[in-house]
């Protein structure tokens, strides 16, 4: 488990949120689902949402931000700087979808397009420094960039944010983990083959929960669908899952106790 007020170091995943085109439909799954507590703020936020568990920010829920494209759950790289980084990106081939913007006094962000496909959020923390908690049930314990040109994309992370990695593959599947200044943060992988040609390069967001196939359950009695059931893994017992509005992530329960 990690508690945590303070900014994240850069290029550490440090937050997620969804963009959703039912605002008031997510809340209810995920607060029944999580079991967390959802603040909707005031009408200039456009209804964003804080959600906690015990006190301590776990993840965001807001619109579509005006983007074309289907329900997502967004991965945020910390930043001290987004301006500094956005122009790091241009220079090492990567573009910025969205530009930097202030977001009130909680901080800076914006949103870069990958080489090779698909994007991410850069947030530059104010008075909101990202996940309070993190590796805890019910809370964010683990992000991984799923792509199909991963040279492209290794290439691009270790430029912009300093990232090496550590292969932990096989023969049937290419993935590594992402260090940053020698500690694991995260993963980077090549989508399977198998994967249909419309899923995009994509952050994928991994929730830790207490059980995974209870928790699968209560996904399908919400309106949810099971994308994989769940199965054990090395590092523990794993489902893929979408809300009623489509938005995929997973769930995993831990082979050992969260540290």
């Amino acid at each position: 488990m990690v508690v945590r007020d303070t900014p994240w170091d850069p290029g550490t995943p440090c937050w997620v949120d969804l963009m959703t085109t039912d605002q008031a439909a997510a809340r209810d799954f995920y607060g029944a689902l999580f079991g967390w507590q959802i603040d909707v703020g005031p009408e200039e936020t456009g209804g964003y949402a804080m959600c906690s568990v015990d006190g301590h920010s776990v993840a965001g829920i807001g619109g579509m931000m005006g983007m074309d494209h289907p329900p997502v759950w967004n991965t945020y790289l910390a930043t001290a700087d987004a301006d500094a980084t956005a122009a790091e990106i241009e220079s090492a081939g990567g573009s910025i979808a969205a530009p930097v913007m202030d977001v009130m006094g909680f901080g800076r962000m914006a949103f870069a397009l990958v080489p090779g496909g698909g994007a991410v959020g850069l947030w530059q923390a104010g008075t909101h420094t990202g996940f309070g908690l993190a590796n805890d049930s019910n809370s964010v314990t683990w992000n991984e960039f799923m792509t199909r040109d991963l040279p492209a994309a290794t290439q691009f992370y270790a430029s912009v944010f300093g990232y090496t990695y550590t292969d932990i593959g096989d023969e049937n599947f290419v993935y590594s983990t992402i260090e940053v200044g020698g500690q694991t943060v995260g993963g980077i992988g090549q989508l399977p083959a198998e994967v249909p040609a419309n899923v995009p390069p994509h952050w994928r967001v991994y929730f830790a929960v207490d059980d995974a196939d209870a928790t699968v359950a209560r996904v399908t009695e919400l309106g949810g669908a099971v994308l994989r059931p769940p199965m054990d893994m090395p590092y523990g017992r794993h489902a893929d899952v979408a809300d009623r509005q489509g938005a995929m992530f997973s769930i995993v329960k831990p082979a050992s106790p969260n540290t």
